[in-house]
């Protein structure tokens, strides 16, 4: 018997979806889909879920690690990666700024143009 629900989508707010599409469509090399002013999509090539982006008009950066009184972080993304240093390298080739605070050895956390933190790992 099939699910009821199956899981179709991540969604994270931003203050310019556009942008933030296209740096995730270049940090994991998948195609744009929906590419507007409020709503833009990158494609799971491999037919999974997609990852899209909301216009938040009153968008604030999340504070990572959280600090008492400010926008907390409301979720964040693992990517597996083959070569964590080539992986790193070309995280930061794309805009993304690697976090001062980074908790584990085997573990490189960064942020996307929006504040949102993602970690890096190898299997």
């Amino acid at each position: 018997m099939a699910p009821l629900i199956s899981y179709h989508a991540t969604v994270l707010g931003s203050p310019d979806p556009q942008t933030a599409a296209r740096f995730y469509s270049n940090l994991l090399g998948w195609e744009l889909g929906d590419d507007e002013q409020e709503w833009a999509t990158v494609l799971n090539p491999g037919g999974g879920p997609k990852l899209s982006f909301q216009f938040e008009e009153n968008y604030e950066r999340p504070a990572w690690p959280e600090e008492q009184g400010k926008q907390q972080m409301m979720m964040h993304l693992d990517l597996l990666v083959e070569d964590l240093a080539k992986a790193c390298a070309h995280a930061t080739e794309c805009g993304a700024v690697r976090s001062p605070h980074q908790p584990q050895d085997d573990v490189i956390v960064f942020f996307d143009p929006d504040g949102h933190p993602f970690c890096l790992f190898e299997n």
